[in-house]
């Protein structure tokens, strides 16, 4: 099946691998990409030295609106804590961990990126 240029999966799917990338380009290494759980979904997993980073991608073309870093809701939070829990216990890992947000902004090939280390704690 062919996907529409204007699909919100692609561009989602788009944004997290220049988010990777870019990443990748700042040291970490690449782990995992888009891991689901029952209650939520981890855009990417990465490894910073020893510890395994859980990061959530947000996008937005302009700010006009706000910025993407302010989307990330508790609900959303509790989320991703829940998933990066069931990401471990499948995985019989028991190891250092954070969760980053990114916010990109911009359109392609034109993007900016704002990664904030540590952005929430598990709860």
């Amino acid at each position: 099946m062919s996907h529409s240029p204007h699909d919100p999966r692609r561009r989602g799917l788009d944004m997290e691998r220049r988010t990777a990338d870019w990443l990748i380009s700042q040291g970490l290494h690449l782990v995992d990409t888009n891991q689901h759980a029952r209650r939520g979904e981890i855009d990417l997993i990465m490894r910073d030295g020893e510890v395994l980073v859980f990061i959530e991608v947000r996008h937005r073309t302009h700010t006009g609106h706000g910025h993407p870093l302010e989307t990330v809701t508790a609900a959303k939070r509790r989320r991703l804590v829940s998933a990066a829990r069931f990401y471990l216990h499948r995985n019989g890992l028991s190891c250092a961990c954070r969760f980053d947000v990114v916010g990109v902004t911009g359109t392609p090939p034109k993007v900016s990126f704002e990664w904030i280390r540590s952005a929430f704690d598990a709860f």
